[in-house]
């Protein structure tokens, strides 16, 4: 993956390179289903490993992009998102990862901003705090 396609970019274009991305990866499986949660989770952990390694942030100058990277979704950060959510009808279903579709991750997504912007922090960093929480009940 081209980490110059995320190099200083909107948050509009970064959606649109993200979806791309996505996509492009589920050519990739060599499976009948295509995943697209699982495919996006993958990405999302590729970008965010990127931002936290200091030579690839500071060469793609990621820290411009860090507020419109994704929180990486799967059941953990599921739960913890429903538990943090102000709104209980807005995330009453998570279908799994592999089940998950553009438009329900964008729900999460919209909740797990709002839980980043209440911590002072990119919605991206969550996963690491909520996904430690759930481990460890």
């Amino acid at each position: 993956m081209d980490l110059k396609r995320y190099s200083q970019i909107s948050n509009e274009q970064f959606q649109q390179q993200l979806d791309k991305d996505t996509n492009h990866l589920l050519t990739k499986f060599k499976i009948k289903a295509k995943p697209w949660g699982t495919a996006r989770k993958a990405i999302n952990l590729f970008l965010r490993d990127a931002l936290y390694n200091k030579y690839l942030s500071k060469n793609y100058k990621l820290d411009k992009v860090e507020p419109f990277l994704e929180l990486p979704l799967d059941s953990i950060v599921a739960k913890s998102l429903k538990k943090l959510s102000d709104n209980t009808k807005e995330l009453r279903y998570w279908p799994g990862l592999k089940h998950l579709t553009k438009e329900i991750s964008q729900k999460y997504q919209n909740v797990a901003q709002k839980c980043a912007t209440k911590q002072h922090l990119s919605k991206v960093h969550l996963d690491i705090i909520l996904w430690t929480e759930n481990r460890l009940q």
